[in-house]
């Protein structure tokens, strides 16, 4: 439980560290930036709930979490064995006084193929649903040898939440997922 708070706040720095890059990004290449949103307009939401949801709707229909926690004013719920795209997860909820405003799943892999399959399968679903993206690692593939060991990464900061995954083949941490309001966001990157 210890190394995954742990592994937890690394991601949170870690995302305020992209988002700002991808800001960057967006700035020097803005006709990229404006198709970035499809066309159906995909809704950032964390576990099809929207932000600002209360802690008790979504305790209410999600169930007690195993444990919780407060990091610098956001109140955490923590689950366990969540099914998210057919893997199992750790599930790590974030509240403020505003309701909803984000969460982090941890992917349970068993192998190398299964992070690269767990990777490829994320990321085209995400990809299908909020489109192209600046900051992107193409798919973990069969042509890279499996002895390469990196971290991949996507990620979106759309005008309704930041997205964020990533993966690390060179340590046994589980793939991240990471969503984010645009309260949060702003939050993290100390604007």
């Amino acid at each position: 439980m210890k190394k995954l708070l742990m592994l937890h706040i690394t991601l949170l720095l870690m995302t305020a560290h992209f988002s700002a890059l991808h800001a960057q990004t967006a700035a020097q290449f803005p006709v990229q930036n404006a198709v970035q949103l499809p066309a159906h307009g995909a809704v950032v939401s964390f576990h099809n709930f929207q932000w600002g949801t209360t802690m008790d709707a979504f305790k209410a229909k999600m169930g007690n979490p195993v444990h919780t926690e407060e990091i610098n004013g956001l109140h955490s719920l923590i689950y366990e064995n969540i099914e998210v795209s057919g893997y199992r997860t750790f599930m790590i909820v974030y509240f403020s006084g505003a309701g909803l405003e984000g969460g982090t799943y941890y992917f349970y892999t068993s192998s190398l193929e299964d992070t690269t399959r767990c990777f490829t399968i994320l990321q085209r679903e995400l990809m299908a649903k909020f489109g192209p993206t600046l900051i992107y690692e193409p798919e973990i593939s069969g042509t890279v040898p499996m002895r390469e060991r990196r971290v991949y990464e996507t990620s979106w900061n759309l005008p309704n939440g930041y997205v964020y995954l990533k993966a690390n083949r060179s340590t046994n941490d589980p793939i991240a997922l990471w969503y984010s309001s645009p309260a949060l966001t702003k939050r993290l990157q100390g604007s």
